[in-house]
């Protein structure tokens, strides 16, 4: 449905990407049904590709303002200003915010973490950003919660989406909104060109009517030797000119009723369509621009939590705590989720059942009060490697080596602190000689000094090589367990 292609050079009337991301509209019921059958279709690529989106998102950027440059040359010289220019100008900064937004939201690589499509127009493409197209072809770019929520729980019933395809799905939506928008504005921008080739082409010729009416027929040869693509919104806009002169332009009109009817169309015909056009041009970008302000005003939280399978099968914890937790708590254990599955042959899905599986069983054996009857235990405690044993887990070769030295983790952190101590005193000393009671409290004082110094590196390399949520942990592991057991 959707092609992809890069125009080259500068010119908008080159670019092949015109055809507005527009399909048969659908109701909520149809556009469900539509959702179950995308996701037999889909075919998931085993192996990663080139980041596609990034580069998609500078042309469109590119595109939009050159479009924005066209009208805006176009309206300053005068002429009137159609309602989807006015749309384009008035609402231009948002689509500037946006592109902003999405450049700092999707850094570099983060689409190859995405499945990504192996067959289709959208082939190389995240899964997601296809569902986003999809959504908004079918909804005339026009998305609200109501609509996306149905499509993605429809699509959900057939073919589980992953945690980071759900996260994903803002920025999407955004890409898809601002592919549509680049769409329109050629087309708007295209519309503006040939209005003002029309103009330019029909005041040369009352000009020339009014001060050497003989040459008329010259520039009229000179007008077909340019063959100048007699499209609506340029007919339109000529004939418009050239009618208020009456019979003088006659003649002119004639000759161009001929080449339509060459074309087979008349003029009318395209004042028709360039009408149906501009309809169309200004419900596409005023619905792309409502778009835009919905996704930023959307609380995405709440529509990943409400959608996600691990986050409804973790809610049937035993103990009953999951539901309960804050948001950041309930997050921390779905990314656990997601780190699990990556490292084993199992779904998101299959590892959250198995913890809630592990957490019944215990809590079968030992009682619904005992910790091991919650699903945290297994997923940031000491339960952590019995899941991983469960799905069978791959464990990295840095992950195992850091289990193996959380053991000495606190001899790990003062060890450094007192080797550079010793080493700096010892430096210092080295340089005086003193052989008398002076030298056990020159060294002391040195020592108090240096170790102050070795504190602050040995916390500073620490924070550089630990993540942040378990350099607290590294310094008081007694106070951490559950953070010290995930690290």
């Amino acid at each position: 449905m959707f092609r992809f292609s890069v125009p080259t050079g500068n010119a908008l009337r080159h670019d092949p990407n015109t055809e507005l991301l527009r399909a048969e509209l659908f109701s909520i019921e149809q556009l469900k049904r539509h959702a179950v059958s995308l996701a037999g279709q889909y075919r998931i690529d085993p192996y990663q590709g080139p980041d596609r989106l990034l580069p998609r998102l500078t042309d469109n950027a590119r595109v939009l303002l050159k479009a924005y440059d066209v009208v805006t040359a176009g309206v300053t010289e005068g002429p009137r200003i159609v309602p989807a220019e006015a749309w384009l100008l008035d609402n231009f900064y948002l689509i500037e915010q946006q592109i902003i937004l999405a450049r700092r939201h999707l850094p570099r690589g983060y689409s190859r973490q995405l499945p990504r499509l192996a067959n289709g127009p959208s082939a190389g493409f995240p899964r997601i950003y296809d569902l986003a197209l999809e959504l908004i072809s079918h909804m005339d770019g026009r998305v609200d919660s109501d609509n996306a929520t149905r499509f993605i729980t429809a699509y959900q019933t057939a073919e589980p989406l992953l945690l980071g395809e759900l996260w994903a799905f803002p920025i999407m939506l955004q890409l898809a909104s601002l592919e549509n928008l680049r769409r329109v504005g050629v087309r708007i921008a295209r519309r503006r060109e040939e209005r003002d080739a029309a103009i330019t082409w029909a005041d040369r010729m009352l000009a020339t009517a009014e001060t050497e009416p003989k040459k008329l027929i010259q520039l009229l040869a000179q007008f077909a030797d340019a063959d100048v693509p007699l499209t609506a919104p340029f007919v339109e806009e000529f004939y418009a000119r050239l009618q208020s002169q009456g019979s003088v332009m006659a003649f002119v009109q004639s000759w161009v009723e001929h080449k339509l009817l060459e074309q087979g169309v008349t003029a009318s015909q395209l004042s028709e369509a360039d009408s149906r056009t501009a309809a169309t041009n200004q419900i596409s970008i005023a619905n792309s621009i409502g778009s835009l302000r919905f996704i930023a005003a959307m609380n995405w939280k709440d529509f990943v939590e409400s959608l996600s399978v691990v986050e409804q099968t973790l809610r049937a914890d035993p103990m009953a705590m999951h539901a309960v937790s804050d948001f950041a708590t309930r997050d921390r254990y779905r990314h656990v989720v997601e780190d699990v599955a990556r490292s084993s042959p199992c779904t998101e899905a299959t590892v959250a059942c198995k913890a809630v599986a592990l957490a019944q069983a215990a809590a079968g054996r030992l009682g619904i009060d005992d910790r091991s009857a919650h699903v945290g235990y297994y997923l940031v405690d000491r339960g952590r490697q019995s899941l991983e044993r469960a799905v069978g887990c791959r464990l990295s070769w840095k992950l195992r080596a850091g289990r193996r030295l959380q053991h000495c983790r606190l001899a790990l952190y003062l060890g450094p602190i007192v080797l550079l101590t010793m080493l700096s005193t010892a430096g210092m000393l080295a340089l005086f000689d003193v052989h008398d009671w002076r030298y056990a409290l020159f060294a002391l004082t040195g020592m108090i000094g240096f170790s102050s110094l070795a504190v602050s590196l040995v916390n500073l390399v620490v924070t550089l090589l630990v993540p942040p949520g378990y350099c607290l942990a590294w310094i008081s592991p007694v106070a951490f367990p559950l953070c010290t057991e995930a690290w």
